[in-house]
């Protein structure tokens, strides 16, 4: 096929072009001494305290068997006795039962803390997932115990722009931007930017990746938890390995579900520049899935007519957008979602069908913006970008900038200018950067962390499994083969599932690597099978899907 083709040349492109660090970086620096003191005092607090769970905020909308309750943790773990914060904590109580034998009692086997990547996602809602059938024996073990992260709302938010200016209306994305386009686009940054140090004041560079890693055994001491059993998912892998590096004795067990690549030197410009490189590849299996499906959707018998018919799309929206609401930039958005996940291929594809054949309906309602979460999707947007860039240097020169993505552009259109554009308000950051801690873990030092991979990953790509593998001693690796779905734990691989499941009730490992052969691709949809599917959802009260990353932007 060709889209591995394009991927390696894309890779190799990138490897002679970033064969320095970006601007200001140097050797990882290890934690000072006082800020490790500072996580163990805060820690004690929390375990001599723990949580009073009672009912949840209303607005969560959560049922009364899921509880709620808050722990403090330092603002800055240097100063452990300063300024606190709130994480708020739910939780649903493992239940004892066994989905497939209804006469044994399970025993407990502590807490599961889960968090679903972004930066800037939250877990308040994971424990529901505990009534899917795929869930239950684990629901049946543990309790299930989900956080919003440092930053994230309701646990101290903090915020760049006022909410109500961050949707915009319908906004214009070329995919090979002219010089005064780029410019309005680095003004913007620097505005962004200085919004978030205006906004935050100088509490915003304790947003970071290792505070957040402290953060989680804050959180194990206040369940009680001597060790802990964490599974992480996409960003929540790097985080993750962050904390069996600090804390390797407090670890239980991890799952690492779509791991980062945690090499110092990829955190974080480089990694973008490679997961938009690895987007090419996902676009072009998308588009060869709806070239298989020409019969159904009309938009072209080979992967080319797709992108020819997506890209007459994008020409009529830059003219006029769709409802007064989508234009190209939403569209952009709407499909990014393709390269994440398989099963919104159909929903996507029948959008694009029934636009070109004068019904804009579909697309609008897929791709317009819902004002109604301004709120929430600023406030997403605010913790991934505070995070991202106060954890590593990043390029202060525009010149660097646009000479790596104008190289990458050339062979990976589909998301690079616009990965840029999301991640750009770094190169006019107010705040000091950290250097990246070198995650390692030596032989015995933490307990075999199961790590979960698809081959073709676009978040996350695979090279960034086997690099989390290395790094940590003992850890085995699970390869869903030939997929590229972003979040496979608990999804339709039963075999994944099984690895799983054997590794968090029953401490049970393959000795090194395994495979699982990769789930079905997805069924094209008629407009009726939609209808029929859509009217199904309104009338189900079970939460439905696998816990992944809930930001819309999910490059970690």
């Amino acid at each position: 096929m060709r889209a591995p083709a394009l991927y390696s040349v894309a890779g190799a492109l990138l490897l002679t072009a970033l064969s320095t660090a970006p601007a200001g970086s140097t050797t990882a620096a290890a934690p000072r001494a006082d800020v490790r003191d500072g996580t163990a005092v805060a820690a004690a607090r929390a375990a001599a305290s723990g949580i009073t769970f009672g009912a949840c905020p209303k607005k969560l909308e959560l049922p009364d068997d899921v509880k709620c309750g808050t722990v403090s943790v330092p603002l800055d773990y240097a100063d452990p006795h300063g300024k606190q914060i709130r994480l708020t904590v739910s939780r649903m109580r493992a239940t004892h039962k066994d989905p497939h034998n209804s006469k044994r009692r399970v025993p407990r086997q502590g807490a599961l803390v889960y968090n679903p990547g972004g930066p800037g996602a939250s877990s308040l809602h994971f424990p529901l997932i505990g009534v899917l059938p795929a869930w239950k024996r684990l629901a049946g073990a543990y309790d299930l115990v989900g956080y919003a992260p440092r930053g994230v709302a309701p646990s101290a938010p903090i915020s760049c722009e006022n909410p109500k200016q961050f949707f915009k209306g319908a906004t214009h994305l070329p995919t090979y931007p002219s010089e005064p386009y780029k410019r309005e686009r680095i003004a913007r940054a620097k505005a962004y930017a200085r919004g978030c140090a205006e906004r935050t004041g100088s509490a915003l560079r304790h947003y970071n990746s290792l505070n957040n890693a402290r953060d989680l055994d804050v959180l194990r001491a206040a369940l009680g938890e001597n060790k802990l059993t964490f599974m992480g998912a996409s960003y929540g892998t790097y985080f993750g390995a962050l904390y069996a590096t600090l804390f390797p004795s407090h670890v239980r067990r991890m799952v690492f579900d779509s791991a980062v690549n945690p090499d110092p030197r990829q955190i974080w410009y480089r990694s973008n520049l490679l997961q938009s490189a690895a987007f090419e590849g996902r676009w072009a299996d998308f588009r060869q899935w709806v070239a298989k499906h020409h019969a159904v959707y009309g938009l072209g018998a080979t992967s080319d007519e797709v992108l020819r018919a997506y890209e007459k799309v994008r020409a009529r929206l830059a003219v006029e957008p769709a409802g007064g609401k989508v234009g190209t930039g939403q569209l952009q958005e709407a499909f990014l979602q393709v390269g994440y996940y398989d099963d919104y291929w159909p929903a996507r594809a029948q959008a694009l069908s029934a636009y070109l054949k004068g019904d804009p309906k579909p697309l609008i309602e897929l791709a317009a913006p819902a004002t109604e979460s301004a709120a929430e999707e600023e406030n997403t947007n605010a913790v991934y970008t505070a995070v991202e860039c106060n954890d590593a240097p990043w390029p202060t020169d525009w010149a660097v900038w646009d000479r790596d993505n104008t190289r990458l552009a050339r062979v990976a259109p589909f998301e690079t200018w616009d990965n840029a554009w999301m991640n750009l308000p770094c190169a006019y950051w107010q705040m000091p950067r950290q250097q990246p801690l070198d995650v390692r873990t030596g032989p015995g030092e933490v307990p075999p962390v199961l790590i979960l991979a698809a081959e073709r990953d676009a978040a996350t790509p695979y090279e960034g499994a086997l690099e989390m593998q290395r790094r940590l001693s003992g850890s085995v690796l699970v390869t869903e083969r030939d997929s590229g779905t972003h979040g496979i734990a608990y999804g339709p691989n039963a075999c994944v599932n099984g690895y799983i499941d054997a590794y968090l009730l029953s401490g049970r490992l393959p000795e090194r690597r395994a495979a699982c052969e990769g789930h079905p691709e997805p069924k094209p949809e008629r407009p009726e099978d939609r209808r029929a599917k859509k009217l199904s959802k309104q009338t189900e009260t079970k939460p439905g899907g696998r816990p992944q990353d809930t930001a819309a932007r999910l490059p970690h």
